[in-house]
């Protein structure tokens, strides 16, 4: 698909030239604007395996790690709130935050209590869609998202993931248990690993609808460079030639039992979280080691060093390791794909927050679209998607996250050897 290639390479090569980050000695953050909605984001950056193909800032777990790490990120919110900043969204984010049951729930409780909280989202793994578990985060959140990435165990075993979060089958029957508890329970799914197969892929579908849960969001497989390399050994080499045809089959399958939430997430008719807080959201502050917010026209990078971290916040400060601006430029092409990633975008609002209309701004990427049949509403107000449209915002979106898993790969290159080596141990 022409289209694709040349969307691919496009993206490619912007966020490889903006997504530099500028180390800075300046651990500040702007102060919040009057009137805007945030959300914070919080990281918890431990697992107790390490899966080959995430790139994500994670260690393997010690509690003598994580207790001192949990006890920081509560001061760090507060330091927060001392800034003035007020939150009406918390998204915890790993890692697995579920690590340490109690400490995630405190970080919640603190969070509500402090803040004017009216949802809170959390990740987890599999093997902790146990009562033990659910019980404790009812009534705490309102949504989860469990890593499920397949049902299937011969893939599950290759992603090394069988003997650290169970069968196929278990996590399945744990999902259908844990879903009827949780107000909106999202299932992660990733489709074009190389051995996955058509048969697969459906199977993997069934299974969903099987599931009961109220959204399942399908990432096509992307890979930093920090992690290509474990991924060809454990997975193979990505072929992003059937990718399409497999996001079709994903679509015509969910499509009756689901409504699309973005271009990857498919929702319940009753349902309208989505998993990806950067559509709903375009300014928050990330609290953690390796948190990434973005407030103003910049992004902050937290450091992702365990050490660097306890040590800058138990003297009072941000851990920010660098920063990166973003011109106008860039700024609206971010808009244009975020609003677009969740299916509309509002071209008067456009308008207001950069002075000039879409076409104006960003004149070779409306172009570019309208070309390639990518819209099905365009009008003076708003911007909507065929599905061939979604199928580029897809590409969009997996070429951006691999950028931003470089971005990743520059901040873990400045690790301490000993903590570097945890980190791909």
């Amino acid at each position: 698909m022409l289209a694709e290639r040349l969307l691919t390479a496009a993206v490619r090569q912007r966020t490889k030239n903006y997504l530099r980050i500028t180390p800075t000695t300046q651990a500040l953050i702007p102060d919040p604007v009057p009137g805007q909605k945030y959300m914070l984001y919080a990281h918890v950056p431990f697992c107790e395996k390490l899966c080959p193909y995430c790139s994500f800032n994670r260690f393997p777990f010690l509690a003598k790690r994580a207790i001192p790490y949990f006890e920081n990120l509560r001061k760090e919110m507060l330091m927060l709130k001392d800034l003035g900043y007020d939150f009406e969204s918390l998204y915890i984010g790993g890692g697995t935050p579920t690590v340490m049951i109690d400490e995630l729930c405190d970080i919640i409780d603190l969070a509500r209590s402090n803040f004017s909280i009216r949802e809170v989202s959390t990740e987890t793994n599999p093997d902790h869609l146990l009562p033990e578990y659910i019980d404790k985060l009812k009534g705490r959140l309102n949504r989860l998202s469990v890593g499920v990435q397949s049902f299937d165990n011969g893939l599950l075993r290759q992603m090394e993931r069988h003997e650290k979060y169970g069968s196929g089958e278990e996590a399945l029957e744990r999902i259908q248990y844990a879903a009827a508890q949780i107000p909106s329970f999202n299932v992660d799914m990733i489709f074009n690993f190389p051995a996955q197969t058509e048969e697969i892929l459906r199977s993997d579908l069934e299974k969903i609808i099987e599931s009961n849960t109220s959204q399942a969001t399908f990432y096509p497989l992307m890979a930093s460079p920090a992690v290509k390399r474990s991924l060809k050994d454990t997975v193979g080499k990505v072929n992003y030639g059937r990718e399409k045809a497999f996001y079709e089959i994903i679509c015509e399958t969910l499509e009756p039992h689901f409504k699309f939430g973005s271009a990857w997430t498919f929702n319940k008719h009753d349902q309208d979280m989505i998993d990806e807080y950067v559509v709903d959201y375009e300014q928050y502050p990330a609290i953690g080691s390796g948190g990434i917010g973005y407030l103003g026209n910049s992004l902050f990078v937290n450091t992702f060093s365990l050490t660097e971290y306890n040590e800058a916040v138990g003297s009072g400060s941000l851990p920010i390791m660098g920063s990166i601006k973003f011109e106008k430029k860039d700024r609206m092409r971010y808009r244009f794909m975020m609003q677009l990633f969740g299916l509309h975008l509002d071209k008067k609002q456009f308008e207001v927050d950069f002075d000039c209309t879409v076409d104006q701004g960003l004149p070779y990427e409306m172009a570019f679209m309208r070309v390639s049949g990518a819209f099905a509403t365009d009008n003076a107000v708003e911007l909507t998607l065929t599905p061939k449209g979604r199928y580029l915002l897809v590409v969009m979106m997996r070429q951006f996250f691999i950028g931003v898993n470089t971005l990743r790969d520059q901040a873990r290159n400045a690790l301490p050897d000993e903590e570097h080596r945890l980190a791909f141990c």
